[in-house]
């Protein structure tokens, strides 16, 4: 249904391009589809044709680079008039940062230059179905039932069998290769997973954006049988990569299995992939030895221990060396906070800083943080840097207390530095602005943390104003095993160069990652391979 273009018959499109020779071509083929072409050399001419046939426009195809006005700027301006037009912008697959900016703007799709004419008459389609089409029970884009029609089945049974499948960081793939070739992931996963679990016996949903949930239609299936086929899919979709034209795109999934005979399969499944995921579990199958409850119980003791922590000075930083690659020299430390337990137990943020976050309490880390490594600084005459999170800026209160240390200790700023953590999502960039400009006049760099993870933004790197750009550390280690991840990371790499800031590899744990990144030109590097994050008193 989807890729049938007679809908398009009796539309309307407005087609701003500036390269006369694709205008002429494509132009020819949408005369043949469309009812009627309003077409631009430019964005301000897109604007102005779009205000005067506002009311006749249902779809807007779009260039990026054109002159007067780009394609992003003009969308800008028509989503202030209608947020609802369906928009396809059209770019060249290098012009990553373009894509990311469109996914802001909320632009509907995406193809590639040279543009597919059978690609681009399907993805009209899908755009003016979906928003025509809104309370449909099926996923726009691979046609599985979504998560209304799941809600509708599911009351139909308290008895359920069922998997959870979560694609990990596939956001990470969107911004690495594009959202449209993100899709056609997602299509070739949605196949495969359809040929692993045979309609007949199971249904299929997509769930979320990068999760979907395989439900066997016999309840009495035995669950290990169940186990072995999820398994199965696990092992093919882990050893082959998904090959999108010339890109081999490695995926890696986590999946939940649960079983129920009063309705709490789809919350059970929900819980044992988060449980999975913590404990670096591939597969689980969820069972009361698990004992939810008592991870809670295990939160619980942990806020405790943070307030108490926070006012009897258990938390303390240690120091990671960052090293200058080429010569081994340390060049900063980067602090990273500790619990010291009353037995003397150093304990490590994995177990307490997530419950931190949750419980509202992590603002009182990072002021600690602040002043352990002014401590160093003064003391010891080193360069710190301390991790930031976005919720860290955006709170007027936690910055008001960072803005007086830093004024406190202001002729020894220039050796502080901090690491924004990308792998958090930004809601608002001028609180991102406002902080790198406030840290600028202490003379303090500001880096990029964790890139490569979450939700990278390559946009985000030339827009910010900062100094360097740390390189997730998924990406770093086994880099020297993978033909993938030293691509990845040469890129990232080469980008930054670009834009003039430096970069950071983090997790270099032996010398065959050493060598690597060193040969790929990584300007810094941190990790066990140099030394290991040291007390105050070590160092």
């Amino acid at each position: 249904m989807i890729s049938n273009v007679s809908i398009l018959k009796n539309i309307t499109i407005l087609y701003a391009e500036d390269e006369e020779a694709l205008k002429e071509i494509t132009l020819n083929i949408l005369k043949g589809f469309t009812k009627k072409q309003l077409v631009a050399k430019n964005g301000a001419e897109g604007l102005e044709l779009f205000k005067q046939n506002e009311s006749e426009i249902d779809l807007i195809i779009t260039d990026v680079n054109m002159p007067v006005m780009n394609g992003l700027e003009m969308i800008r301006e028509i989503k202030k008039i209608n947020p609802n037009i369906p928009i396809i912008v059209a770019t060249a697959f290098s012009n990553t940062e373009y894509l990311l900016e469109a996914i802001d703007i909320g632009v509907d799709k995406y193809v590639l230059k040279p543009i597919d004419m059978k690609k681009l008459l399907q993805l009209m389609s899908q755009s003016l179905l979906y928003h025509e089409l809104k309370d449909l029970y099926i996923d726009n884009l691979t046609h599985l039932p979504n998560r209304n029609r799941l809600k509708k089945d599911l009351e139909d049974s308290n008895k359920d069998l069922m998997a959870m499948i979560n694609i990990d960081k596939f956001s990470t793939i969107n911004d690495l290769f594009g959202e449209h070739n993100g899709d056609r992931v997602l299509l070739k996963f949605s196949d495969t997973l359809q040929k692993y679990f045979n309609k007949d016996k199971f249904s299929i949903y997509r769930v979320e954006a990068d999760k979907f949930l395989v439900i066997s239609k016999e309840y009495e299936l035995d669950i290990q049988e169940f186990y072995d086929l999820c398994k199965k899919f696990e092992d093919f979709i882990e050893e082959d990569p998904v090959c999108i034209d010339e890109h081999e795109i490695d995926l890696n999934i986590t999946i939940g299995i649960a079983k129920s005979e009063d309705g709490n399969a789809y919350k059970y499944a929900q819980r044992v992939i988060s449980y999975a995921r913590k404990k670096f579990e591939p597969i689980l199958i969820y069972n009361d030895s698990f004992n939810i409850q008592e991870s809670f119980e295990e939160n619980i003791k942990w806020i405790k221990k943070i307030k108490n922590g926070v006012k009897n000075d258990n938390f303390k930083a240690y120091f990671q060396p960052i090293v200058d690659t080429k010569t081994k020299e340390i060049y900063k430390y980067e602090a990273l906070v500790r619990y010291i337990d009353e037995d003397g137990t150093v304990v490590s943020p994995f177990t307490f800083l997530d419950i931190a976050k949750k419980a509202k309490l992590y603002p009182n880390i990072i002021k600690i943080m602040i002043n352990e490594a002014f401590h160093l600084i003064k003391t010891k005459n080193k360069r710190v840097a301390v991790n930031i999170s976005f919720e860290d800026i955006a709170s007027a209160t936690t910055m008001e207390y960072v803005y007086k240390v830093i004024e406190e200790n202001s002729e020894y700023a220039s050796s502080l530095e901090f690491e924004i953590l990308e792998s958090e999502e930004i809601s608002d960039f001028s609180e991102v602005f406002k902080f790198i400009k406030n840290m600028n006049k202490y003379g303090c760099n500001v880096g990029v943390d964790d890139f490569g993870a979450g939700y990278s933004n390559f946009n985000m790197l030339v827009n910010l104003d900062i100094n360097y750009v740390k390189i997730d550390g998924s990406l770093i280690r086994g880099i020297n095993e993978s033909k993938n991840q030293q691509i990845i990371v040469k890129t990232i790499d080469e980008f930054a160069k670009k834009f003039g800031f430096k970069t950071v590899a983090e997790f270099v744990s032996e010398e065959e990652i050493y060598n690597e990144v060193k040969e790929i030109g990584v300007d810094y590097s941190q990790g066990y391979y140099f030394d290991a994050p040291l007390s105050y008193d070590e160092i």
